[in-house]
């Protein structure tokens, strides 16, 4: 039997005789250095200590006594999400032949092996071999990815492709994952498809439509998930990407049904729970919410990374739909459950101010959120919050505070938020004269960019202005009096500074949209030649998937900051 003594273990079982057996089993394999948990949350205090190499893990930990009442899988997932463990680590789950039929059969975390129990020390042995063998073979590329070095990742996994024929596709997953990662999303495109060109796999499908959803082809990406999850309806991640390429289309119905069809199938994910609450409130589906929120602070109750805006959500739902008593049940739950700290004190002070505004206590309303921003600035809460926030401040009097706030989130690239979303938001609630302050105000901050541009291009800085540039169209995408002086700014850098593609591609859609609104415009022609002469000067080809006759008419890139 092969000697695995150097291998550390970490066992997840609530059961002390479940335990018992598999230290015996352990010491047959010469394995000393084993720890217990006896729950989720243990098991989480002890990896953020100490990593181990294996970790066996009982699917049904709802028995334990103590702190947890998550399942092996919610375990996972919060492990995964939460980066606990590392690439490498072997998670075996340990279930009984009727739990395994229900879990595999909507696998979604694939933890390295499942081993139905009763199960033997050479069955053990077996799997411990199989995992280890497979980790040290992906090892390198692993350590690779967690220095950063992505680029080198990339090409161990392109050359691990012909060394290591037998794990050859799932080198190529991974390789199409970095690429994917790292923003080269064509290239991770043309890795998917490569893969399918010899074998249908699920994942290569998924990766592929979320390459053309990244690339803004969301009718593509649908088909092709609607295709995906026709031939394999268990394919879980599809009926994520499904629901957020809905969404984006602006077919929240459409993705609130997909996102029951999948709960309907796998109904332990917490992630998925939370996005099915989002989604049916923005449907106006208030007992849907109600249900689906209600569901994610039942099953988040035992993770050791329970986040406060759950009980938000939830307290957002029931203000909705009038419930000023379960509203308020609900902060008292907040209250009693979670420990103070910035993102739970923002929490609970907007969870109050929602409630004493339902009840028509207009002042004791204005003191919560006051404290409320007091603990933001300490918080690291989503940016729906801050925005959900500001609308309760703007509708509270509290403008100025409002107007802060939706300017940071607005200036914050990462945020999603935009300028033009926070004037429909003012002109939805019915302040027209705070969307036309807002409005005047991102104007002359726009128009400083434009002087600001100007002053480094001037001083030689090209990339600075470009820069500047990329950021005021970001703020005002729809102003084409913008348009001009940033392919300007980004023409003159290719033309100085040597070829950037996406840069090219980002000036050849600002150049074809100036000739959709304006074929006529004094600077298109001289502009239009410009960005011929810099191909020219680099020997850089026209795009393969058309041969413009100018610069105008080439497939643009979006508008974006880099």
């Amino acid at each position: 039997m092969p000697d695995y003594s150097n291998l550390s273990v970490l066992i997840v079982d609530p059961n002390q005789g479940m335990r018992a057996s598999l230290h015996n089993m352990l010491s047959m394999l010469y394995i000393t250095k084993v720890d217990d948990a006896v729950s989720a949350g243990t098991a989480i205090r002890q990896l953020s200590k100490k990593s181990y190499d294996v970790i066996l893990c009982e699917y049904d930990l709802g028995n334990a006594s103590g702190d947890s009442g998550q399942d092996g899988q919610q375990l996972l997932e919060d492990l995964r999400n939460n980066k606990v463990i590392a690439q490498w680590t072997i998670f075996i789950m340990l279930t009984s032949e009727g739990v395994y039929g229900r879990v595999i059969g909507a696998a979604e975390l694939l933890p390295t092996d499942y081993i139905l129990k009763p199960f033997t020390v050479e069955t053990l042995s077996q799997r411990f071999g199989r995992a280890i063998e497979r980790r040290a073979i992906f090892l390198p590329v692993y350590q690779q990815i967690s220095q950063g070095k992505v680029k080198e990742a990339v090409s161990a996994c392109l050359a691990a492709e012909i060394a290591q024929p037998r794990y050859a596709t799932d080198f190529a997953k991974l390789r199409a994952e970095l690429l994917q990662s790292t923003g080269q999303t064509a290239a991770a495109e043309l890795a998917y498809a490569s893969v399918l060109q010899t074998k249908q796999v699920g994942w290569a499908q998924l990766g592929q439509a979320r390459c053309m959803h990244l690339l803004k082809r969301h009718s593509e990406a649908q088909a092709a998930l609607e295709n995906l999850i026709a031939g394999n309806p268990k394919f879980m991640a599809a009926y994520d990407l499904l629901a957020k390429v809905h969404r984006v289309q602006g077919n929240d119905t459409g993705a609130k049904h997909v996102l029951q069809d999948a709960i309907a199938i796998s109904p332990n994910m917490v992630g998925r729970l939370r996005n099915l609450g989002e989604v049916a409130l923005a449907t106006g589906d208030v007992d849907g919410a109600e249900k689906a929120y209600k569901q994610v602070v039942a099953k988040a109750k035992y993770s050791e990374f329970r986040d406060p805006e759950d009980h938000l959500n939830l307290v957002r739902t029931l203000v909705s739909k009038g419930d000023a008593n379960g509203a308020a049940g609900v902060v008292r739950d907040l209250e009693r459950s979670l420990r103070s700290s910035p993102n739970v004190d923002v929490c609970r002070a907007f969870c109050s101010a929602l409630v004493q505004e339902l009840n028509g206590n207009a002042e004791a309303a204005v003191t919560e959120l006051s404290a409320a921003l007091a603990a933001l600035g300490d918080a690291r809460v989503s940016n729906a919050l801050k925005l959900s926030l500001a609308q309760s401040l703007m509708a509270n009097q509290m403008d100025e505070q409002a107007s802060t706030l939706f300017s940071a989130l607005t200036r914050d690239a990462a945020s999603g938020v935009t300028d033009a979303q926070v004037v429909a938001l003012c002109e939805k609630a019915g302040r027209a004269d705070m969307a036309e302050r807002f409005g005047k105000k991102v104007d002359s901050e726009v128009d400083a960019m434009v002087r600001m541009a100007a002053e480094k291009s001037r001083s030689g800085d090209l990339r600075g202005a470009v820069a500047v540039m990329q950021e005021a169209l970001r703020r005002r995408p729809d102003n084409t009096g913008l348009w001009t002086v940033a392919a300007t700014a980004m023409l003159r850098q290719i033309t100085d500074l040597g070829w950037d593609g996406p840069l090219a591609a980002q000036a050849a859609g600002l150049l074809k949209r100036i000739r959709e609104i304006n074929p006529g415009h004094p600077l298109l022609a001289g502009l239009i030649a410009q960005y011929q002469a810099a191909r020219q000067k680099y020997n850089v080809a026209p795009p393969a998937t058309a041969a413009p006759q100018s610069a105008a008419q080439a497939q643009p890139a979006p508008v974006e900051s880099r």
